[in-house]
């Protein structure tokens, strides 16, 4: 097994009033992921004024076969507004040295129905101003994505407006299932691979 860490970047806005927000549920699956491997985000002695605008958790995820732990994890929430994340990913990728192909970021997707999940690499950004700053600060597309469906807005509304609001109480029973499930996805893609990881994730049901 290679030791060579990954970046879990979990996307959202700072501060407690968008913590329930749609755009935050990546940072609601990387708060999932902290809570079960014991860990918390924030510094780690010096280490962290030179890694900025981000908290981090030093982790690892899954277990082996054989009942070993698994890959080493970098789990990160910019504090950063979404339409400026990529300055942090790419300053954390930097500093641990993880290429685009082992950073994964989770993130609310308009276009994929609420409560669905789809992992795919690369691709288009689908308008969504966190991954299109990434892209660029990272100079490639080529990483991974969690996309955690948010479904479309109602109506008339404006879909920034949309992932800007709370998740509404019909949605919030379901919630804890898809942070639970999202967070599944992730472990799977660092344990077994992005390709292992999509069949079991895009078959389910």
């Amino acid at each position: 097994m290679t030791e060579d860490p990954w970046l879990v970047v979990g996307l959202g806005n700072p501060g407690a009033q968008y913590a329930g927000n749609r755009h935050n549920v990546g940072q609601m699956v990387l708060d999932e992921l902290a809570r079960r491997t014991g860990s918390s985000f924030g510094s780690r002695g010096g280490i962290l004024s030179r890694r900025p605008q981000a908290v981090v958790a030093e982790t690892r995820l899954g277990t082996l076969p054989g009942g070993a732990p698994g890959p080493r994890v970098v789990l990160a929430k910019p504090t950063t507004y979404m339409n400026v994340s990529g300055g942090p990913v790419a300053s954390l990728a930097q500093y641990y040295d993880v290429p685009p192909e082992r950073v994964v970021m989770v993130h609310d997707e308009l276009d994929i129905p609420y409560a669905e999940l789809k992992l795919k690499r690369g691709g288009g950004e689908g308008g969504h101003n966190g991954l299109r700053d990434t892209s660029k600060a990272l100079g490639t597309k080529d990483y991974v994505r969690v996309r955690v469906g948010v479904g479309r807005p109602p109506g008339r509304m404006d879909p920034a407006d949309f992932v800007l609001r709370d998740f509404s109480a019909a949605e919030r029973k379901d919630l804890p299932w898809l942070v639970d499930a999202a967070a599944d996805a992730v472990e799977l893609v660092v344990v077994d691979g992005l390709e292992k990881a999509q069949l079991r994730v895009h078959t389910k049901g």
